[in-house]
Parts: structure tokens; sequence; C-alpha cells
């Protein structure tokens, strides 16, 4: 399989004083993958294979689920190319 890009925004249901520490929770998940990921202020964006960014999609809700949130919510952006896709692709004329 080749890489391509999945940014996730997730929004769990929680009080308003717990989200932040819920969210960290989700991206400290993501972080201790050791794929490259992107931290924004509204999403985290992903490089990897597919099975293994839906896995993330995955435990991202069941993480939030398992911290309190009683509803999860999410936008998933992908973006899939031939031949695969990397960060530096995408950004080094930003960088």
């Amino acid at each position: 399989m080749q890489p391509m890009h999945l940014s996730l925004q997730i929004r769990p249901n929680v009080p308003s004083d717990e989200l932040y520490a819920v969210v960290d929770a989700v991206i400290a998940d993501i972080k201790a993958t050791g794929l490259p990921h992107i931290v924004g202020p509204m999403e985290t964006t992903i490089e990897g294979e597919l099975d293994q960014l839906l896995a993330i999609v995955k435990q991202a809700h069941l993480r939030c689920i398992e911290l309190g949130a009683t509803r999860v919510g999410a936008t998933i952006n992908t973006d899939l190319k031939i031949g695969g896709l990397t960060f530096d692709e995408k950004l080094h004329q930003y960088r």
C-alpha cells in the first residue's frame, strides 16, 4: 500500500472544561503510533497507509468514550494519490 493523508477533527461530547484533556489524549495516541502527523488548531493530519489511518480513527472514537464522552462526532478528510503522498511534497514550499 502507499502512504496517504487523513485529517481528523474529533468532537467529543464532554463538559467544556474537559474538552482539551480528551482531545489531547487522542493526539497523544496519534503521536504514539509513530506516524508522521501535523497538529493544527482544528484538526490533525496523519500520513500513513489506509488501514493504519482508519484504525486511528476508530481508536480516537473509543478513547473519547473511555474518557467520558457521551457522543463523538468527527470530520475526516482523505487524500490518496497513486504512488503515494508525503507532507514534504505538499508543504516544502512553505517550510
